[in-house]
């Protein structure tokens, strides 16, 4: 079973991925982490793709494509598990028809795209209270989920940090961006029928329920596929 999450910076994407992960027991990724840990790690692919995590622009559709692709099948590989949730990528209609294509090749296809819809004023609040953690990858709102202990993780215990790209002065760049290039990849998937639009501007256990109903695989909780 293959999902992509759908949602702008801040509709909460990487809390319900995980979620959604640990809900029908499969594997999740995400491409911001990809792109950080690579930018972390000083490699190759963090050395291109460094520029653009920074000024919260997105990844060329050249170097994000193989980049994900490859680590979908890394995924797979090592967990042994057909199934995945795909956090932000793809991004574009580019992106989602080469998605396509490979899968394909291997005789799959996405099940389900499930769309979460928040209001941009929403957004701007949450990502500019948001702060993660650099250990483990949990995320914190300072107004709606803060930690027990201020700037410390309640997961693991390691400090806190916000990102370049949650920073005020790149939040709105990051939602327009989100926006243009947006339109046209929900309207791809929408005339393939496999668009689910979940309302995100709801308490946290209310979007899980709902995504996991749009999916329509209740039965698949809890099982490897």
């Amino acid at each position: 079973m293959i999902l992509i999450l759908l949602g702008a910076p801040g509709s909460g994407k990487g809390t319900q991925g995980r979620r959604l992960s640990e809900r029908f027991g499969i594997s999740y990724m995400a491409s911001g982490d990809l792109l950080r840990r690579a930018i972390d790690q000083h490699t190759p692919l963090g050395e291109q793709v460094r520029q653009y995590v920074e000024r919260g622009l997105y990844v060329p559709d050249d170097v994000i494509v193989p980049a994900a692709l490859h680590e979908i099948h890394r995924i797979r590989e090592e967990t042994g598990a057909s199934g995945v949730v795909l956090d932000g990528f793809p991004r574009t209609r580019e992106q989602a028809q080469a998605l396509d294509v490979a899968l394909e090749a291997e005789g799959k296809r996405v099940k389900r795209v499930l769309f979460l819809n928040v209001p941009k004023d929403v957004l701007v609040n949450r990502l500019a209270g948001r702060w993660t953690c650099r250990n483990c990858g949990a995320t914190y709102n300072l107004d709606q989920n803060p930690p027990r202990t201020p700037g410390v993780c309640d997961r693991c215990g390691h400090a806190l940090f916000q990102r370049v790209d949650d920073r005020p002065e790149t939040v709105e760049r990051r939602l327009n961006v989100y926006l243009e290039s947006t339109v046209p990849l929900v309207a791809y998937y929408r005339q393939k029928r496999r668009l689910v639009e979940i309302d995100g501007n709801r308490p946290m256990n209310e979007v899980t329920e709902a995504l996991v109903s749009g999916t329509g695989c209740h039965e698949l909780s809890g099982q490897r596929r």
